[in-house]
């Protein structure tokens, strides 16, 4: 009989598992902003210009909606809303507990500045797995 420890992954309950994807997920998207403050700190030691752009090249990627997910059955919702002023792409991801369910993504919609969004998508039994993708559109001029 296995301990709490040593458990196989495969046997804990697809919530804790969620909760270490999104915390993996959470931690790279730290890591990536944490590289380009310091890679902007140290290019401010060498010329005063390359600190500019590259501190607003960070902040560009601080802009996304916030976005918040609902399971209910089958059926997942994701409703975002931008109070940024950039626009934001944002993608609904679907990954389907059965092995024969197909996983689903839903069609990229921009959503512009004070503006507000609401995904849908399904499975056919359990929803496994539900995130949202981020994807900031620069300026067209």
């Amino acid at each position: 009989m296995r301990t709490k420890h040593q458990e196989h992954p495969a046997e804990r309950p697809p919530v804790e598992r969620r909760a270490r994807r999104r915390t993996k997920r959470l931690a790279k998207r730290f890591a990536k902003h944490c590289g380009s403050v310091a890679l902007a700190a140290g290019a401010g030691l060498l010329s005063p210009f390359a600190l500019g752009a590259q501190t607003h090249a960070a902040e560009r990627d601080v802009y996304v909606a916030s976005c918040r997910t609902e399971v209910e059955g089958s059926r997942v919702t994701a409703h975002c809303h931008n109070p940024n002023p950039g626009t934001d792409r944002v993608q609904l991801h679907v990954e389907c507990a059965r092995w024969w369910d197909v996983d689903s993504d839903s069609e990229p919609v921009e959503v512009g500045p004070t503006a507000y969004a609401e995904l849908t998508q399904r499975c056919w039994k359990e929803v496994g797995d539900a995130w949202i993708s981020h994807q900031p559109v620069s300026d067209r001029r």
